[in-house]
């Protein structure tokens, strides 16, 4: 079967690359609290865990709620878009 032209490419490269920008911001802090002040990654944050591990946790599920939303926001765009191609063509 042929492969159809996606027209949410644009829109999709976009938002990944937004999305991109913001978690290398988040892990960027992680990275700075490490070479400025390491000492505040061995305070007791939540349950007994330091910072380094709240921190490192949340980045991980950061990544994963971002991924959702990104899969979430490209498969309405596309069904925005390529919907529309495809209607437009049968009638």
């Amino acid at each position: 079967t042929p492969q159809e032209k996606d027209h949410a490419v644009a829109y999709k490269t976009r938002l990944g690359v937004q999305m991109f920008i913001v978690y290398a911001l988040v892990y960027a802090g992680f990275v700075l609290i490490n070479i400025i002040k390491p000492v505040l990654m061995e305070q007791k944050i939540i349950f007994g865990l330091n910072l380094a591990v709240v921190y490192g946790f949340g980045l991980i599920i950061l990544s994963l709620v971002m991924a959702l939303i990104y899969n979430v926001l490209c498969v309405r765009q596309e069904k925005a878009l390529n919907g529309a191609e495809t209607q437009g063509e049968t009638n």
